[in-house]
């Protein structure tokens, strides 16, 4: 098993800046998508920002120009912004995609999940 640990979050007030790190007990990124989501209270959990195993770059609408996520190695990063209220929430990081396991090119699919690290913004 793969574990992801994470780091970074705590209280920020609105306008602020935090960076979440996720570290990786083996490194597996750079041969994964992988991505950073977040969840409030009452909510459904959702995508903030990710990138795929070949490189390519997405991100939330509602955090465009705030929010940037990188990988290297054994570590990703969320670089959060110009926070605001609502960001507030529960943030996860996850690393997915698959290995060959034999001669045939057979696929197992991994989806590791971060234990997910809080984030407050609040005056």
């Amino acid at each position: 098993q793969v574990h992801l640990l994470e780091s970074g979050g705590g209280l920020v007030q609105p306008g602020g800046s935090l960076t979440l790190s996720c570290a990786a007990s083996r490194n597996i990124f750079s041969r994964s998508t992988v991505g950073w989501y977040r969840q409030a209270p009452g909510k459904e959990r959702e995508l903030v920002a990710q990138i795929s195993s070949g490189g390519t770059l997405s991100v939330a609408d509602s955090v465009r120009g705030r929010f940037a996520i990188s990988r290297k190695d054994a570590m990703m990063y969320l670089q959060m912004n110009s926070l605001k209220p609502e960001d507030t929430a529960v943030y996860y990081c996850n690393a997915k995609g698959f290995v060959i396991v034999n001669v045939e090119g057979a696929k197992r699919e991994f989806d590791y999940w971060g234990q997910g690290t809080q984030v407050t913004v609040s005056s």
